[in-house]
């Protein structure tokens, strides 16, 4: 990616010259036994491995204001290093103070810069935690996920209603279940490779329009379950109608035919009571009967 930041790291390049044709220009070089080689070692380590640090920002960063931030400010602490570690090799005339200034400048403002920079990280990585958490009950058994969509399973499903139940036995816990219509004309006509892919669309499609604490699963098939912990039947029943909407809404293109497919869902949603399996057998029941796919070219 550093291709990306060609002018950036031209600049850079540039400055770094400068400072040593300013040092060269306006000083004397001193000679080899006057060099103070732990203040080289030191200072110049420092520029160098800013340097290093900016590049590995750069190189596995896409563009924007944390990247620029961290960029600023690792290029700050580089060029200041720099001049602090030039200084060990000319001497300057004793009235001036111009170097002074530029190392007092170039590192503290770099400082600050990567410290904005970091701050803005740390918010960025909030925000994608933010999504991962709609995952994490996943990622606690990496064995029970379905390879297509990443989602986990019926069984997993089972396993933390279980636990929701035992945690939070007073709690109100709900269930939905919900059906791609008429999901098997798609792969009989577009194969199952765009199957698969209108899964994975749509389980991410979920994924955006549910809380930190649900958990969505693959059920079977064309069929997605839902745990909704702290919902009763009639949050849930809203969430369900909401869900349904949202995927109705979604008008896939398949890859090669070109055809547009306006998809539609058909949703059930219960509160948890008695069995597990009777209950999830019970919202089966409740989505047999098929409707319509409609399709129309795009």
């Amino acid at each position: 990616m550093l291709h990306l930041y060609r002018v950036p790291l031209v600049l850079f390049g540039l400055a770094l010259l400068g400072l040593l044709l300013l040092y060269q220009g306006l000083g004397e070089l001193k000679p080899w036994a006057d060099w103070q080689w732990m203040d080289v070692v030191g200072e110049g380590g420092t520029a160098l491995m800013a340097t290093i640090w900016l590049l590995q920002i750069l190189s596995s960063r896409p563009r924007g204001r944390v990247t620029a931030l961290l960029g600023l400010g690792l290029a700050g602490v580089a060029l200041g290093g720099t001049a602090d570690c030039l200084d060990e090799f000319f001497r300057l005339q004793a009235d001036a103070s111009w170097d002074n200034w530029l190392e007092s400048a170039l590192g503290p403002l770099g400082m600050l810069t990567l410290t904005a920079g970091l701050y803005f990280w740390r918010q960025e990585q909030f925000s994608l935690n933010e999504q991962l958490l709609k995952r994490e009950r996943l990622f606690r058994d990496h064995r029970a996920f379905d390879r297509i969509t990443q989602l986990a399973n019926a069984e997993y499903l089972q396993q933390q209603v279980a636990l929701e139940r035992a945690a939070r036995p007073q709690a109100p816990c709900s269930l939905i279940l919900l059906d791609i219509d008429r999901f098997h004309a798609i792969n009989r006509a577009y194969g199952h490779g765009e199957g698969d892919r209108l899964l994975q669309a749509i389980s991410h499609l979920l994924l955006l329009n549910l809380g930190n604490d649900d958990l969505l699963c693959r059920y079977a098939g064309d069929r997605f379950a839902i745990l909704l912990p702290g919902t009763d039947h009639a949050a849930a029943g809203r969430i369900a109608s909401h869900l349904r909407n949202v995927v109705g809404q979604l008008a896939w293109h398949t890859r090669q035919q070109g055809i547009r497919l306006h998809l539609g869902a058909r949703v059930v949603s219960a509160e948890m009571a008695g069995d597990v399996a009777s209950q999830l057998a019970a919202l089966n029941a409740a989505l047999e009967p098929a409707m319509p796919l409609q399709a129309q070219a795009a």
